[in-house]
């Protein structure tokens, strides 16, 4: 079925289950060991996002949502977009993610309520010790571990015994992303939560199952996005100006909107097309291969450049086997060299990014909306540290470009 409907049959007493969709929730379930009635289709991961603090927010009234500054605006544009309040905790630098510790000795107002503590997989490293410590922090505050799988679709931070630890896992289909699809993206609702909260599960599953699907009109524009791409990437500065226009004109859908950058959303939550679904599926059965290419870059590059003077690679890429990540992460000294390394890979071949750099990735124009004005900046030092060293390197390579690759970052230090 094309269309995201409602099954009032459902048999386990919980709230009424998605019917549409089914292939594309099936094969994000058989990659996960989870169930397919537990995954909801969305336009866009950050509408899917917005939706949960909705449910949060309507649940269990006004609170704040313990989140990192090293991230995209658009995974803190759905708690403000909620109207719930942003709290910014320092990052480890070793796994780009939530330092719980951290957290955990953080001041909070006498009557403050975390309702959400977010576990970000920066890049698609995903370190279970520390995300256990996260889950552990979660549990302790009564709130929900919100799992950000932006960077690793269908990859999720497991217990001792294998059990997702996340209540909700936010997983993205979009651009720059895993998979080739560029639009879409799934919400999975952990079965535990109708035990932990029947109220908030009900809440959250109903209102994912009657997301609307985008109108013709946008079921268009996504498709006509590749190869307006193509087109205008070839012209330029005339590019851009016409890619501006375009968006205006509500005929490009853009990676990241204006308003997107000023703590709002540009849509209400909406499913996904047919179409969306149909490609996330395809992308999702060759994940194998694209993982495995990726295994590899990230193995040339953490045996070349570990060690190296002049960087830092964080502790989580380096231990354990090789992950596929997103981008492979490393530090400079300070800005200069950040940009030195940047330059040396792009004229090599290889599109290196400063993700993210400036934080809250690309920068936000109204620091108010997301409390950054409020915000003690001794207390995000690693952060800002971080971001403001950042390179990232692709790997979505083949094997003699990445060599390539190195040899121009090695010549860079």
């Amino acid at each position: 079925m094309s269309d995201q409907t409602v099954d009032s049959r459902a048999a386990d007493g919980q709230a009424a289950q998605p019917s549409g969709f089914g292939e594309l929730r099936g094969v994000l379930a058989e990659r996960t060991g989870t169930r397919p009635q537990d995954w909801y289709p969305v336009f866009k991961a950050r509408y899917g996002m917005q939706v949960a603090f909705d449910a949060l927010r309507e649940s269990r009234g006004a609170g704040s949502v313990l989140t990192q500054l090293f991230t995209c605006c658009t995974a803190v544009d759905p708690i403000v977009v909620a109207r719930l309040t942003p709290r910014y905790v320092d990052v480890d630098a070793d796994t780009m993610s939530l330092d719980a510790d951290k957290a955990g000795a953080m001041r909070l107002e006498p009557d403050e309520q975390v309702h959400a503590v977010m576990l970000q997989h920066t890049f698609g490293v995903i370190d279970e010790a520390s995300a256990g410590r996260t889950a552990e922090l979660a549990r302790d505050m009564g709130a929900l571990l919100v799992e950000d799988c932006a960077h690793c679709v269908a990859r999720m931070a497991c217990d001792g015994q294998g059990e997702p630890l996340a209540d909700v896992s936010v997983h993205s289909f979009g651009v720059e992303k895993m998979l080739p699809t560029r639009f879409g993206g799934a919400i999975w609702v952990n079965p535990r939560l109708h035990g932990d909260d029947p109220a908030l599960d009900a809440a959250l599953r109903g209102r994912l199952t009657a997301l609307p699907q985008p109108s013709k009109h946008l079921d268009t524009v996504t498709k006509l996005y590749i190869n307006e791409n193509r087109v205008l990437s070839r012209l330029g500065g005339l590019g851009g100006s016409l890619r501006a226009r375009l968006t205006g004109a509500g005929w490009y859908e853009p990676p990241i909107a204006d308003v997107e950058r000023a703590g709002g959303l540009a849509y209400e939550p909406m499913t996904v097309t047919a179409w969306i679904a149909a490609q996330a599926t395809a992308g999702l059965r060759g994940l194998d291969a694209n993982e495995n290419a990726r295994r590899t870059v990230v193995t040339l590059y953490r045996d070349a450049l570990r060690g190296c003077n002049g960087i830092t690679i964080p502790g989580a890429v380096l231990d354990g086997d090789a992950q596929p990540l997103l981008r492979f992460p490393l530090f400079a000294d300070d800005t200069a060299a950040a940009e030195r390394i940047i330059a040396a890979a792009r004229a090599a071949g290889g599109y290196a990014e400063r993700w993210y750099r400036p934080e809250l990735f690309p920068g936000v124009s109204d620091e108010a909306a997301y409390g950054l004005d409020r915000l003690d900046r001794a207390t995000v030092t690693v952060s800002d540290r971080l971001s403001s060293t950042a390179v990232c390197l692709p790997t979505e390579l083949s094997e003699s470009r990445v060599h390539d690759v190195i040899a121009a970052v090695l010549q860079s230090l």
